[in-house]
């Protein structure tokens, strides 16, 4: 097995950076190691793995971050027993690398989520010719342009279908709108709605409560207007056409409905505001838990052991599974809006599910709990889907249930420089330079479109190719974009 060029100095220089590195056939082996002693929760460092095709590039935060994640602990029982990180692997915002997976036994971490919770992906194919469809292509832009930028949409709810959205996810929120139909959705097919369930993780749905809502989108009566439902967000989050390019696993694709030549839609997104004002409350409950009499962990990570306050444990996963329902919905409309204007548009268009999941959620797995930072479930037989930048392929695949890799696999290919980076003066920001020749990005800011933009990120291929050959999952189909959407 080749070795990255300059391996030993890497390495040395790492060490110098409180580092213990290794490298083995694409995978990385990191822990704190003896310097940083005095940050160790645990009598040893842990070690965590993160597989890196050959050629991507080692970023000392990122590997830092994951060494930190790793060695979170609790003085009141609780700890991590494995932690790894995918091929899309690289520094967060919030202290967490994206692309990492942690496994804990008698505690949970609520900054391991974040704030972006259940971002995820979703994936539909309609019956439609790259032809047929580039011959209403405008139009069809422009009515989603309407939902999607300028307010349009109208996916406002009763007061008693939101809480049912909160409390139940799918299920219970599309129980009380046939009870009550109102806004697009009243449009909707409902059977073929209830039937998707089936395709969606966890059945759309997790164990949420009305209490950890944000109290204005919960009266006790009325219609509820939430503004960021049905909405994209910002970052890396998108809604893209693409055409299924190659159907590679002929089989697993005609049991998912996924054929060449067909339309598909691909939706990025997650709990939105929601999200971020629960992860908020949380990663401030979890700091305010940490024993007054101990110091705060270096890596400002703070769990909930369930030894010392399993209420709050338990109370922390239902806050979590409360937006987790919340992404769930919000997919399901930007998706609904996108395929009522599908029949608006060109007539009598199915366009069903072929699955949703997400990659940023803490889950019951075994004896403890599996919390996926930019990270999908692939346990053996899912549907897995990996976007890539809006110049570039994206895949479905299905899982193999690795558990080296806590039966995991990426959520995309993975930033390469960041958004300051790409906005800053000086920086060519030509179509060529920026990797957009060709690229249909519809956007009303020209500064997402450039932090967005295909030289942002790194190579989707390299990413897929690492995953299938350490049977993390295998490739099923290819999509190439034809538009994309971005907040």
């Amino acid at each position: 097995m080749q070795q990255p060029k300059n391996l030993n100095r890497l390495l040395r220089a790492l060490s110098r950076q409180g580092l213990d590195v290794t490298y083995s056939n694409k995978v990385y082996s990191i822990s704190l190691n003896s310097s940083l002693e005095k940050y160790w929760q645990d009598a040893s460092a842990t070690t965590a793995e993160v597989l890196l095709p050959e050629g991507f590039p080692v970023e000392a935060k990122a590997l830092k971050q994951l060494a930190n994640l790793a060695n979170v602990g609790h003085p009141q029982g609780g700890c991590v027993c494995r932690a790894c990180a995918t091929p899309d692997f690289h520094p967060g915002d919030a202290g967490v690398a994206i692309g990492s997976i942690v496994q804990t036994a008698g505690m949970v971490i609520p900054a391991a989520v974040g704030s972006d919770i259940n971002c995820g992906m979703r994936l539909h194919v309609a019956d439609l010719s790259i032809e047929q469809f580039l011959s209403q292509r405008d139009r069809f832009v422009e009515l989603l342009k309407g939902d999607y930028f300028f307010g349009t949409r109208d996916v406002s709810m009763t007061a008693k279908t939101a809480r049912a959205m909160f409390q139940h996810g799918i299920p219970g929120w599309l129980d009380a709108l046939r009870d009550k139909p109102t806004g697009s959705a009243a449009n909707s097919d409902f059977e073929q709605l209830a039937t998707e369930c089936d395709r969606t993780f966890l059945g759309g749905s997790m164990n949420g409560d009305v209490k950890w809502a944000p109290e204005e989108l919960v009266p006790n009566d009325g219609l509820v207007r939430d503004g960021g439902l049905g909405t994209i967000g910002g970052g890396n989050h998108f809604v893209e056409i693409q055409v299924v390019e190659e159907v590679v696993d002929k089989a697993t694709a005609y049991t998912w409905g996924v054929r060449s030549g067909q339309i598909a839609f691909m939706i990025h997104s997650g709990s939105r505001n929601v999200g971020k004002y629960i992860g908020g409350m949380w990663r401030d409950r979890a700091c305010e838990a940490w024993p007054k009499t101990l110091k705060y962990p270096e890596s400002g990570l703070f769990p909930l052991s369930v030894g010392a306050n399993p209420e709050l444990v338990s109370s922390y996963l239902q806050a979590e599974a409360t937006a987790a329902n919340y992404g769930f919905i919000n997919r399901l409309l930007l998706a609904e809006l996108l395929r009522l204007r599908l029949r608006q548009v060109f007539g009598d268009v199915e366009a069903p599910l072929v699955y949703d999941l997400p990659h940023n959620i803490t889950l019951a797995e075994g004896a403890g709990w599996v919390t996926r930072k930019g990270a999908c479930p692939a346990p053996d037989g899912q549907p897995v889907i990996v976007p890539g930048s809006m110049g570039a392929p994206s895949y479905l695949l299905v899982g193999k249930g690795n558990d080296r890799f806590l039966r995991s696999a990426s959520h995309g290919a993975g930033r390469a420089r960041s958004r300051f980076d790409m906005s800053r003066k000086g920086v060519d920001k030509t179509d060529s330079a920026l990797g957009l020749t060709g690229v249909d990005c519809i956007t009303l800011r020209e500064e997402r479109r450039i932090e967005e933009a295909p030289a942002a990120y790194k190579p989707i291929q390299p990413v897929i190719d690492a995953q299938v050959e350490a049977q993390i999952v295998g490739v099923v189909a290819k999509m190439k974009p034809v538009l994309t959407f971005k907040a």
